[in-house]
């Protein structure tokens, strides 16, 4: 169930978010410890801060598959996500750790996967962390289940001759 996504939001934003929000505190236990500072952060759904990924821009996803083991037969998944701040300046990435599952659906990508328009973090049964993202025109969607997400944000460093 999306609170912030789609037709609820459109329908009232204010509302939406106040389910939103009443689901994290009424699920706090469950949420995995990184997911949860992130969703609750002050900043995190402001649009003015430069850290909020609304209107960002995708540089980079990357997924890779770390192995362990005498044949390398133990594998995991990890996802990382690299946007280019809606400010440009800067970079936020996010990191999935162990990922167990992901659809990354964008039915038209001709000029680029468009602005990073809103997202959530839920938990599922079994604690694991839901991240839903939507991209700004209905352009796409992706959806993450991991045990957890990490953060960073990445100021961009300019040359005293810029």
């Amino acid at each position: 169930m999306a609170f912030i996504l789609g037709s609820p939001r459109d329908q009232d934003r204010g509302q939406a978010f106040r389910e939103y929000e009443r689901y994290l505190h009424a699920h706090r236990e469950r949420f995995p410890p990184s997911a949860w500072a992130l969703a609750t952060a002050d900043w995190y759904f402001n649009f003015q801060d430069h850290r909020c990924p609304h209107d960002a821009w995708l540089e980079s996803v990357s997924i890779s598959e770390p192995a362990t083991g005498t044949r390398r037969e133990v594998r995991t998944c990890q996802l990382t996500v690299r946007l280019l701040g809606a400010f440009h300046d800067g970079s936020i990435e996010f990191h999935y750790p162990d990922v167990r599952s992901y659809r990354l659906e964008m039915p038209d990508v001709g000029k680029g996967h468009g602005d990073w328009h809103y997202d959530e973090f839920r938990v599922d049964d079994e604690g694991l962390l839901i991240h839903e993202i939507e991209w700004a025109g209905g352009n796409g969607s992706w959806l993450i289940k991991a045990s957890d997400v990490h953060f960073r944000w990445m100021p961009t460093v300019r040359q005293a001759s810029e």
